[in-house]
């Protein structure tokens, strides 16, 4: 009755075989870790192949979406999808490829404004990449990085624990970077409150958005950040490795004092073939493209962007919100007489379609590979001792709720 009354937007997707299980299908819970294949994904990526088979090298021009110009069909959806201005977003490279060139221009430690504040928690390719960029300028990464942790007893970062953080040290810290939603405990961030208080205290605000975008509304024009990236593989559902999206605010654009590192997509385009020995980058964020953009990675992002587009994320929210707290509760369930416990915060306000499992017996690797092979069910280990669940509101539902917690009941024994 509930699918029936809410079924989402599961027809436009694949949905894998299941393994396990008495059901043809999976419950696929780690949209999280990457989305499902779009139907029309597979239709439209022949479409521009069948365009260079056809055209060659004139498909930049000629091409039903010609190549040279291909980044701009992303442009206008990715700037909605992030709440932008279409100037102050380009889609290229990868996430943490897209993290440093964005470093390089808006970390610049000076004085004992030097430090540069993360989430304990922090995604690991986060960690390294701002420990490296701390080397890059002959800094100690052990002093420079500064990992906020949770209160002793606790999973998640309180936001007022942030926001004095920054009021008292904020006079030596030239950036923060934190994950919007975190993906170990998918506790959702206040960016508006966080990036407020950063620049305050006269500190640079980036954002990694690699499991908020296309899961929570996101307004990064309106809350001021300075730059911020995301990947388009999880919740964007384009595909394994898929190309990333960049913001940079307009404060920023033209500013000949902020360095970075040019290439020959960092030129206005309309001079692009004229060959010059320096280039003449454009006021906004495509002036931080390095290469011409990979046509055939940018297809299956234009396709999922669309999905975005026509849905909207007002409605993906709410669905997502009725699915999560619909999953909760079978959970509580479920942890009501075994080891576990749900670790992401309650408040609807403070997560995502995360909800994170956290094992006070076994380990979650095991556990998760029970799930699958025994009962068709999907979710991902994040060791020792996390499962994560995510029913993404496009294409999860509410029988994949009821099985993913009558699996976990079958897997964890009870408490003894």
């Amino acid at each position: 009755m509930l699918d029936h009354d809410d079924p989402g937007h599961r027809h436009l997707f694949h949905i894998p075989p299941a393994e396990g299980g008495d059901h043809p299908e999976v419950a696929y819970f780690a949209g999280n870790s990457l989305g499902l294949q779009p139907r029309a994904t597979r239709t439209e990526l022949l479409e521009d192949l069948d365009d260079w088979a056809r055209l060659g090298v004139e498909g930049h021009l000629d091409a039903a979406r010609p190549w040279l110009p291909y980044h701009e069909l992303l442009t206008a959806p990715a700037a909605r999808l992030v709440g932008a201005l279409p100037s102050e977003v380009v889609v290229m490279n990868s996430l943490t490829v897209d993290l440093h060139l964005l470093m390089v221009s808006f970390y610049r430690p000076a004085g004992r404004r030097t430090r540069i504040v993360i989430e304990d928690a922090a995604f690991p390719s986060d960690s390294y990449a701002v420990r490296s960029q701390a080397r890059l300028h002959g800094l100690d990464p052990d002093t420079t990085v500064v990992r906020l942790r949770p209160r002793a007893g606790e999973d998640t970062l309180r936001t007022e624990d942030v926001l004095a953080f920054l009021a008292a040290e904020g006079d030596t810290v030239a950036l923060v970077l934190f994950g919007g939603v975190n993906y170990l405990t998918g506790e959702l961030m206040d960016m508006a409150a966080i990036t407020a208080a950063g620049r305050a205290a006269g500190a640079v605000v980036g954002w990694d958005l690699a499991h908020a975008a296309g899961n929570v509304p996101l307004a990064l024009h309106e809350w001021g950040a300075d730059f911020a990236a995301w990947c388009s593989y999880k919740y964007l559902n384009a595909g394994p490795g898929a190309l990333a999206g960049v913001f940079v605010h307009e404060r920023h654009h033209g500013d000949p004092d902020r360095p970075r590192l040019e290439g020959w997509w960092s030129t206005e385009p309309a001079t692009r073939f004229e060959m010059t020995a320096e280039s003449r980058p454009p006021r906004s964020a495509d002036a931080w493209q390095v290469s011409n953009p990979p046509i055939f990675a940018m297809g299956p992002v234009r396709t999922s962007l669309r999905i975005f587009d026509e849905v909207g994320m007002p409605a993906l929210r709410a669905r997502s919100l009725r699915l999560t707290t619909h999953l909760r509760g079978l959970l509580d369930e479920v942890a009501a007489d075994r080891p576990l416990s749900v670790i992401t915060p309650r408040e609807p306000e403070r997560h995502g379609c995360q909800l994170s499992v956290r094992l006070h017996e076994g380990n979650a690797g095991a556990l998760t590979k029970r799930l699958r092979f025994e009962h068709g069910v999907i979710a991902d280990a994040r060791q020792p001792d996390i499962v994560r669940f995510a029913p993404v509101p496009l294409y999860s539902t509410y029988e994949d709720c009821r099985r993913a917690a009558e699996a976990l009941k079958a897997c964890v024994e009870e408490n003894r």
